[in-house]
């Protein structure tokens, strides 16, 4: 065991503590938000939310940035949002996931982030599309791509990396609503990037419950056969999209 870094109790201990896991869980779009931001949606004082800052900074849990006056938070990576995404499905499962308002839990598991890529039904049911249409082969530490899969994204106008990116190209990540996988990875998240960039998915304010768009759906389904996703479409004008985690 290494001694020098955070032990198993310690991350969990950090991630157990109610008000640290409503930061923990308002930053799992990829957003970067400041400290009174995360006090109010942790429902915390702002010297508490402080404090809690403090422990998760410390913990390697959180990242922060200056810009101006302003210091923002952000999760510190992809593999904080995996284990986030993993503790939800144990959660989902026990007494607590009854507690859930029935409207904020049909809005999430219909469509919502997960860090920077799709989940809810329209990740999973882009995941499944994908998997039936032969796009995705079985790769070390994830997926890779067919001939046929980047055929795929070069129709929704996503570029495959010249080189191999930092973070698996396509993974697998269980999806806590769905009980099955979405699609994570750098791929996942350039799709999410590009179907924000399109207004094909947009985002709901304060929540990270997304609407997928009409127009969405078409541009999906024509460059991916098969893709069927029941959620309902959106019935209002955009909400601008807020910045997305780099992919």
């Amino acid at each position: 065991m290494n001694a020098s870094g955070p032990y198993l109790a310690e991350i969990a201990s950090l991630m157990g503590d109610p008000a640290r896991a409503n930061i923990l869980h308002a930053l799992m779009d990829g957003r970067a938000l400041t400290a009174k931001e995360l006090a109010f949606l942790a429902g915390v004082a702002p010297q508490t939310a402080s404090g809690h800052l403090a422990q998760l900074l410390r913990g390697g849990l959180l990242a922060v940035a200056a810009q101006g006056r302003h210091r923002y938070y952000r999760l510190a990576g992809a593999e904080v949002a995996q284990a986030l995404e993993g503790l939800m499905v144990l959660a989902a499962a026990g007494p607590a996931a009854r507690k859930l308002p029935q409207r904020v839990g049909a809005d999430l598991s219909q469509a919502r982030t997960c860090y920077d890529h799709f989940a809810g039904r329209l990740g999973t049911d882009i995941h499944d599309a994908l998997v039936a249409g032969g796009h995705l082969a079985v790769a070390e530490g994830g997926y890779g791509l067919t001939a046929s899969g980047e055929g795929v994204f070069a129709a929704l106008g996503i570029a495959l990396p010249d080189r191999p990116p930092r973070r698996a190209l396509l993974r697998p990540c269980l999806d806590w609503s769905e009980r099955r996988p979405h699609l994570a990875g750098h791929l996942a998240a350039a799709l999410a990037c590009r179907c924000f960039e399109k207004a094909w998915v947009l985002r709901r304010k304060d929540s990270r419950a997304v609407t997928l768009t009409a127009s969405g759906r078409a541009a999906l389904a024509a460059a991916l056969p098969g893709f069927v996703c029941d959620a309902p479409e959106a019935l209002s004008s955009p909400v601008p999209a807020l910045a997305s985690a780099a992919v």
